[in-house]
């Protein structure tokens, strides 16, 4: 487990990272009440299925299953 300093970004740039992209689908300061939980699956998936650059340009997913089966 690990814990970050609150407003030290630098220290958790995973999470930056992925909320970063999060905000390519929903813009900062909108409420997540208007989103159905079906369009949120949506936008989980294309995260998940979008390659990045530190996986070796492979997706989260296939590399989950890599480790997983």
């Amino acid at each position: 487990m690990y814990f970050a300093n609150p407003y030290y970004s630098w220290q958790k740039g995973a999470i930056e990272n992925t909320n970063k992209l999060i905000r390519q689908y929903i813009p900062k300061k909108e409420s997540f009440e208007h989103y159905t939980d079906k369009r949120i699956m949506s936008i989980q998936k294309k995260l998940n299925e979008r390659p990045r650059e530190k996986l070796n340009f492979s997706t989260p997913k296939s590399e989950f299953f890599k480790h997983v089966l």
